[in-house]
């Protein structure tokens, strides 16, 4: 087992950080380079065991790096007031993707009671938007959210459901962005 050179680490925080803050507006290279080493030396044991390859420092550098991006543009999603998707209406709108534009003209308002309409213009929004989103997700999430909520088809075991629950968040994140593109 070979020692961390924390020196090199940190050139090569330094270059992939560079590279993430010209790709991710919302984060800045000193901070990304922070969390990479941060990570790095929570890790040690695992850079220890894969020190010699370049290639395998890299990556870590790279996968932590963009992580942290990530979180930081969900962070800013949900905290600047604008609106936004939940899993909750996500899984909404996928169960209505089922029916064609004209049945759900004819759904809306008939199912509603005194408490709260059930089929809204929203839904109609945020069928438009899960749609143009699933398009964007991998065919492995696509698969897992068409099984379970458009066809309704249950899961098997407690795997596939929390392969939905992420699915669905994954929707969710994208719908966001999408819906960010746009009004922006």
């Amino acid at each position: 087992m070979t020692q961390v050179d924390w020196a090199h680490m940190a050139e090569v925080a330094d270059k992939v950080a560079r590279s993430i803050a010209l790709n991710w507006s919302i984060v800045e290279k000193d901070d990304v380079k922070q969390h990479i080493l941060m990570n790095a030396y929570e890790r040690k044991k695992s850079l220890e065991d894969h020190w010699g390859e370049e290639a395998f420092v890299y990556a870590f550098c790279k996968k932590i790096g963009n992580q942290f991006a990530s979180a930081e543009r969900d962070a800013r999603d949900l905290e600047d007031g604008k609106y936004f998707y939940t899993p909750k209406e996500v899984r909404q709108a996928l169960e209505t993707l089922v029916y064609s534009d004209e049945e759900m003209g004819r759904l809306l308002g008939k199912r509603d009671d005194l408490l709260r309409a059930r089929i809204t213009d929203n839904l109609m929004s945020a069928r438009m938007d899960a749609s143009v989103a699933l398009d964007k997700l991998p065919k492995q999430t696509k698969a897992v959210l068409t099984k379970r909520y458009v066809y309704g088809l249950p899961v098997a075991d407690d795997t596939e459901r929390k392969a939905a629950n992420r699915a669905v968040d994954a929707l969710a994140r994208q719908m966001n962005r999408d819906l960010r593109r746009a009004t922006a």
